[in-house]
């Protein structure tokens, strides 16, 4: 069945914004390294712990603000919620021009904190990242349902998911080099300086800004059957429907390993480094995000693989590899899981969801407060790096967080009798 430019343009243009997303997401994660250096050098207490605080600032956002968002898209729409989603984002990067600006012009300006003094930008990078992963989680809400939803001829929810995210993970994958060889121009790691900053996010706020007027003149129409009436009285909480609820617990566990192997990966490698390893952390976190990529786009071709046991296979392979790697210690093995990570967001949310029609633009705002799981457990990992002196048995904990991954797929998964709606 041909399928039209007219037919797919939402979905296209859902997939772009998406694309946005993911580059922005990572290019936050992957700005610990080179910001522990630019603003944190001076900090000899808790260094790995407050550079890990960017991404629990980033994945706050999404704690508290996706149920919101979900009402407001129950209330709204998706293309008017999409479009204030586009200019939260906006204000984030302008909060990150703003952090630059302060390490250039107010580098003495500085806040103590336990013996060290942190400078004032980091704080700003802080509020800017809250901000950012705020604007994640409201476009998340809304483009998620969407695409599940989307009647793209010849297509399944799962494949629908895969395809969308796999453009996503273009974005996570061209980020890390565009962190180092255009945000900080290939200076090494030691060298970097947060001024460097300050017209790369300049470039990427007017861009932001472009593409949200450009997608506000877009048509974006509703889907039926995805949102209830205002004046519909709900007819049960969306937290009754088991999937969903242990759905949400899943995703929490699963966003905490996929995040935490993607940023904290590169300052267990900056660690090794410094003992003599020959590693490139940007090379790590390109073939990490570039497994999702490829497993995403293998995946969205497969017509007839359902999500469950496409779930226990690759969650069962995620659990070998992260085991020997931590075992071993060798980052490389760590770094082929997003290969097996890469479809595991789609499954997940398609089994969450799976049967909730009105219900779906809420249980989609719900359902995104599990994405808080990335601020947790790499904030975790750091405070137990602090206390070990070393981030090799710190892996002990995103190992954890598979299994329970893994116990979705075997059995959480399953939609009580209850939760048939006719």
């Amino acid at each position: 069945m041909r399928i039209s430019i007219k037919t797919a343009g939402p979905f296209l243009l859902l997939t772009f914004v998406y694309f946005i997303v993911g580059f922005l997401t990572t290019v936050n994660g992957q700005c610990q390294g080179p910001l522990k250096v630019a603003f944190l050098s001076e900090v000899t207490e808790n260094n790995n712990s407050l550079t890990t605080l960017i991404s629990f600032s980033f994945f706050l956002g999404y704690l508290l603000n996706s149920s919101k968002t979900g009402r407001m898209m129950n209330r709204l729409g998706y293309k008017k919620t999409l479009i204030r989603s586009m200019m939260v984002m906006v204000i984030g990067v302008a909060f990150y021009l703003a952090s630059a600006l302060c390490a250039e012009y107010c580098s003495d300006v500085t806040i103590n904190i336990g013996n060290d003094k942190v400078p004032i930008g980091y704080f700003v990078f802080l509020f800017g990242s809250y901000t950012m992963g705020t604007s994640a989680a409201m476009l998340q809400v809304v483009i998620n349902p969407y695409i599940a939803a989307y009647p793209l001829p010849g297509t399944q929810a799962v494949q629908r998911m895969n395809f969308t995210c796999a453009i996503n993970s273009i974005g996570t994958t061209i980020a890390p080099f565009f962190v180092t060889a255009v945000m900080f121009s290939g200076v090494p790691l030691d060298r970097v300086s947060a001024s460097q900053l300050t017209l790369p996010f300049l470039v990427m706020m007017i861009v932001i800004a472009f593409t949200t007027w450009t997608t506000s003149k877009a048509s974006l129409p509703d889907i039926e059957g995805t949102r209830e009436e205002v004046s519909d009285k709900p007819r049960r909480s969306i937290w009754s429907f088991r999937h969903l609820r242990y759905g949400v617990i899943t995703i929490f566990f699963y966003v905490g390993t996929e995040v935490g192997v993607g940023n904290n990966m590169n300052l267990h490698a900056m660690d090794l480094m410094k003992q003599g390893y020959d590693l490139s952390p940007a090379l790590l976190a390109t073939l990490y995000w570039g497994g999702f990529l490829v497993g995403r786009m293998v995946s969205a071709g497969l017509k007839n693989v359902a999500p469950r046991p496409m779930l226990i296979t690759v969650t069962v392979a995620a659990i070998a590899l992260m085991t020997t790697s931590l075992i071993t210690e060798n980052l490389w093995l760590m770094a082929a899981v997003g290969l097996f990570h890469s479809v595991m967001w789609s499954c997940i949310f398609t089994l969450s969801v799976d049967g909730l029609k009105e219900y779906t633009s809420k249980a989609s705002g719900i359902f995104m407060m599990g994405v808080f799981g990335g601020a947790v457990f790499p904030v975790l990992q750091g405070m137990l790096a602090d206390s070990m002196g070393s981030w090799q048995y710190t892996w002990l904990i995103p190992l954890c967080c598979e299994f329970v991954i893994l116990w979705y797929g075997l059995i959480g998964y399953r939609k009580a009798a209850k939760d048939q709606i006719g």
